[in-house]
């Protein structure tokens, strides 16, 4: 007779239980989604306030030195790294200097 008693007790329990570790699961998915959301912000405040750099314009690839066209196109891949610009504009520049 006292099993009886004890079901709906563990019953109770486990539904409980299980109640609270979902949704404990749910608010950490919410804190984990809004901490991705404020680092998001945070990088696009730190692009919007940096200078855009200018890509290195040279007056005439022929007129350029062998160690002229090496620095520029050092500076361009440091701008594709730090993702001023993208890859199409990195090429473009490439093909422009190299000729």
């Amino acid at each position: 007779m006292p099993f009886r008693r004890r079901r709906p007790l563990l019953r109770a329990a486990a539904v409980g239980g299980t109640a609270y570790a979902a949704g404990k699961h749910g608010q950490r998915k919410q804190q984990e989604a809004a901490d991705q959301e404020a680092r998001l912000e945070d990088v696009e405040n730190q692009q919007a306030a940096a200078p855009p750099a200018d890509v290195p314009q040279q007056a005439s690839a022929a007129q350029m030195t062998e160690g002229e066209r090496v620095s520029a196109l050092k500076d361009l891949k440091e701008l594709l790294d730090s993702g001023v610009i993208n890859l199409s504009e990195f090429e473009k520049e490439k093909t422009k200097l190299l000729g």
